[in-house]
């Protein structure tokens, strides 16, 4: 199991245990209510992967430019992946 798919797992887990402790969910087939909400958490994860992927991809496509100038690497991405989380409809 991959770290993405354990951490997707042990999440779905507290999830799942937590709403039915605060009784906002009845599940009847806690097995499958947690199957559902790792599928979410992992269709999550791999997007955000693909977006920090793609940013990287923008930023590798002008390294010269910014070799040129003085702008942290690091800020350059994060405001790269907002810009392609907003264009995309995804909440970082």
């Amino acid at each position: 199991m991959s770290r993405r798919e354990d951490l997707a797992e042990r999440v779905a887990g507290a999830v799942v245990k937590r709403l039915r402790v605060k009784k906002l969910v009845d599940a009847k087939d806690e097995a499958k209510a947690q199957a559902a909400v790792r599928k979410v958490l992992l269709e999550n994860l791999q997007a955000e992967e693909r977006l920090d992927t793609d940013a990287r991809q923008i930023l590798q496509e002008h390294t010269k430019a910014i070799k040129d100038t003085a702008v942290d690497y690091r800020r350059l991405l994060s405001l790269v992946k907002g810009k392609l989380a907003r264009e995309r409809g995804f909440v970082l």
